[in-house]
């Protein structure tokens, strides 16, 4: 007799969903999980909780005018499918889409999922029509942040105990597989752990398992922190990999999983398509190993590259990640600088994560108001101003130049050339008009009330009066984050994990991060954002649905 009907491998988001899911359909569930109770919900409690959601009601209500057809149009022109592996990536591309745009909404309120009625606007992209970027803002913030999401799915499993076993310092190591198809999962049992959520814990096994189920969903994400394996799938191979990146997830993103369901007869495809940041900056107080958080910033501060020359347009901050990171590694440097003013940090540096919006996180309208109306310079946007080493101040561009040259140990940028390029700018502000695409840019992203109110710094001369009102010169140092791994496990729409004929494996299914949110990469080369979450919650209702319904 099988230990449980179905066994999911990994308690992140897409896990747990696919384990409620499962266990709604009246099917009995094994989850496992190589980290301790402490870090149940994985990755996604750790993110600012954004969802990408088409022709919803906080659009309509801000006048946003979307479609179902205008969001397919910029997903396909992000995604740049190109490959012939891209049939399943495409496919789901497309029923995410159609998710997005029409049931998605109503579902996440019938899990108890709230949306703060301000919609951002991510990756906006800057080109010609059907290119890379959001036409209009479709990033929707979780009322709670990256808890929000998490929380009720975890509150769901609890009232389903009775059908729904979590089984922590359970390390897969291998699937079993009897006469072709995937009948349970085998491993360690790690020691317990004292540390706290997403601290690195002991790999030291006090014992071994062996359990069997009707079927496998495997939703045990990506390899964001095994940087190994990063460099190694890195496109153009692993010497055109930055020679030092931050970490943007917990040290147990470690890949793991991806290589055992390889093994057991699961096809990966895509894994050079990752989804990295240029705009990390080291925290001061990490949680795991190279953590780093990254900046989200608004369009306005100047993006300079290791030797102090201008990004070119439209690599202007929040407009084209993957872009902006290709021309950095380019220059040979992995690092670049955002140079700003304290008048600009306030309303358009926001920092990504849960535990960096207490506001949002807690649900809290009193700490929203107090800390971030007005411009206002958040609390955990000052401790980096305060304490960030990457963060740094002066009341002249020469005097800032120098900081910076120090900080990186090198004289690669040159205080004259950043004198002109400031006064080049300044000038173009000065005029109310101007013709520097940047201050056109973010002309035409003011006329958006969400940004004009809360996100965009009315344009001002940098090199003013520091005393004046706009505060010191700011400069931070940015540099490669890792996040997110864009391809995966090749499934079909119902989650099944394809072999390397194109057959399903029988009895195994996959999700999240682990499968490339869907298809085994539904992103394609660029994600629009707010589509991470998104694909977990997908990939998981459709994984966790079709195993329940095929045991």
């Amino acid at each position: 007799m099988a230990d449980a009907d179905i066994i999911v491998v990994g308690a992140g988001l897409a896990g747990l969903v696919a384990a409620v899911e499962a266990a709604e359909a009246g099917r009995s569930v094994l989850l496992l999980d190589q980290e301790g109770p402490e870090s149940l919900g994985g990755q996604a409690w750790w993110s600012l909780g954004g969802l990408f959601l088409v022709n919803s009601p906080e659009q309509r209500r801000l006048r946003i005018r979307d479609s179902a057809e205008l969001a397919h149009e910029d997903w396909m022109g992000a995604a740049g499918f190109d490959r012939p592996e891209d049939h399943w990536p495409r496919a789901w591309a497309q029923a995410y889409l159609d998710f997005a745009a029409g049931e998605k909404r109503a579902w996440l309120k019938s899990r108890g999922i709230g949306l703060f009625p301000v919609v951002q606007w991510a990756e906006r992209g800057g080109y010609e029509v059907g290119a890379h970027g959001n036409s209009v803002p479709r990033f929707h913030v979780t009322w709670g942040s990256g808890p929000g999401v998490v929380d009720p799915f975890v509150h769901r499993i609890a009232e389903l105990a009775d059908r729904v076993e979590i089984r922590f310092r359970h390390r897969v190591t291998a699937l079993t597989v009897d006469d072709g198809r995937v009948t349970g999962a085998a491993g360690q049992i790690l020691e317990p752990t004292a540390g706290g959520r997403g601290e690195p814990s002991s790999r030291t096994a006090v014992g071994d398992f062996t359990l069997t189920a009707g079927a496998v969903v495997v939703a045990s994400g990506g390899i964001g922190a095994n940087h190994e394996l990063v460099r190694r799938y890195w496109p153009g191979g692993p010497a055109a990999a930055p020679a030092e990146m931050l970490s943007g997830v917990p040290d147990s993103t470690d890949g793991l999983m991806l290589e055992v369901t390889e093994r057991a007869g699961g096809r990966l495809i895509n894994r050079d398509r990752m989804w990295h940041y240029p705009e990390g900056v080291r925290n001061h107080s990490p949680v795991w190993t190279g953590h780093g958080i990254r900046i989200l910033s608004g369009p306005s501060p100047l993006w300079l590259d290791a030797f102090g020359r201008r990004l070119p347009a439209p690599l202007f901050p929040g407009f084209d990640s993957l872009g902006a990171l290709r021309h950095i590694l380019s220059t040979g440097r992995s690092h670049s600088w955002f140079l700003l003013d304290r008048a600009t940090v306030g309303p358009e540096f926001g920092l990504s994560g849960s535990e960096q919006n207490p506001d949002f996180a807690q649900k809290s309208v009193k700490l929203l108001l107090t800390t971030r109306a007005g411009g206002k310079i958040t609390p955990p946007v000052q401790a980096f101003l305060d304490k960030g080493a990457d963060f740094l101040t002066a009341a002249t561009v020469p005097e800032l130049v120098a900081r910076m040259n120090a900080l990186v140990g090198e004289d690669l940028v040159d205080a004259d050339e950043v004198q002109r390029l400031v006064r080049l700018r300044d000038h173009q502000v000065r005029t109310g008009l101007g013709k520097d695409p940047q201050l056109v840019a973010i002309a035409g992203a003011r006329r958006y009330v969400g940004d004009r109110k809360m996100r965009i710094a009315p344009p001002h001369e940098l090199a003013g009066d520091p005393d004046g009102g706009t505060g010191p010169l700011v400069a931070v140092r940015l540099s490669v984050i890792t996040r997110k791994t864009l391809g995966g496990l090749e499934t079909d729409l119902s989650g099944r994990v394809l072999g390397a004929d194109g057959q399903v494996v029988p009895g195994l299914y996959a999700a999240g991060e682990a499968a490339g949110f869907g298809g085994g990469g539904m992103h394609g080369y660029r994600a629009l954002e707010g589509t991470f979450l998104g694909g977990c919650l997908f990939s998981g209702r459709v994984a966790g649905r079709a195993a329940s319904g095929a045991v």
